[in-house]
């Protein structure tokens, strides 16, 4: 797609890589509508990419997953910068629960509406509208752990998985009328998720597995791909090229795989 003169949503906008994004898409020539569950972070972010690029982002807070709320985004986007919505970028994520015995029910629904439902809703509302036109982009980020698996959190692993599951299933019927699906997977990015100071085994062990596989990297940088992949209409982003490796190893022996995870997470503990 093209980035200059777009107009996008992204959500989980307050901090991390959804503040990034909205940063690097304004830069690139973009109108960004900003949200983000949190208020104040969303409205500290929001200011300081306007104080840099006045009139090119707005903010509305809310639940991402809520679809009046998604509705509310999509209607600003196109009463402030007046056009439709190019690209919405489905950022926000919740990591809930760090074992099965400790994920209450409320953590799984939560964690199914932020990381899977709230993409189905947005997509439901704007792809009608992209066949219209024959043009839009719907952006996921997912996590490596929705390609390979997370040691921790299975509500994480399991809505992340199903976040590209979704990702995908978009391309394969609409890649071929105009609309572009991008899946962005990352490990370890410096962001809140890795900054728990749950004494939690299973959480701790979940950031240890993060950050212990790759390089920590920075959310700008992490946009900066972003951006470029965008603008090549590429499907899967990795901004941790080791994940395609491991990703390859699964597919080859799935078995052996697992059988290395277990030794992995036991490592850890």
């Amino acid at each position: 797609m093209r980035v200059d003169n777009s107009v996008c949503i992204v959500t989980g906008a307050g901090g991390g890589i959804g503040a990034a994004l909205s940063r690097r898409l304004v830069e690139a020539g973009a109108r960004v509508v900003a949200t983000d569950l949190d208020a104040g972070r969303l409205h500290s972010a929001v200011d300081s990419i306007a104080a840099d690029h006045p009139g090119t982002i707005v903010g509305l807070a809310g639940d991402c997953s809520a679809d009046e709320h998604i509705r509310a985004t999509i209607a600003l986007a196109e009463h402030t910068f007046g056009a439709s919505v190019d690209l919405y970028a489905a950022n926000a994520g919740v990591s809930i629960g760090a074992d099965l015995l400790d994920s209450s029910a409320a953590a799984w629904q939560t964690s199914l509406d932020v990381n899977v439902m709230a993409h189905v809703r947005a997509a439901e509302l704007l792809v009608p509208g992209w066949l219209e036109r024959g043009a839009g982009h719907f952006l996921t980020t997912a996590s490596a752990a929705g390609l390979l698996t997370q040691i921790g959190s299975p509500t994480y692993s399991v809505t992340k998985h199903a976040a590209v599951a979704f990702a995908e299933w978009l391309s394969v019927t609409y890649g071929a009328r105009g609309i572009g699906v991008s899946c962005l997977c990352p490990m370890g990015v410096d962001t809140a998720m890795l900054e728990s100071d749950s004494t939690d085994d299973g959480a701790q062990q979940m950031i240890k597995a993060v950050t212990e596989s790759g390089q920590v990297l920075e959310p700008l940088d992490v946009a900066d791909l972003v951006v470029a992949a965008l603008g090549t209409d590429e499907f899967l982003i990795l901004p941790h090229p080791e994940v395609l490796e491991f990703f390859r190893r699964k597919a080859d022996d799935y078995d052996r795989w697992l059988r290395g995870m277990r030794r992995y997470r036991d490592s850890l503990a």
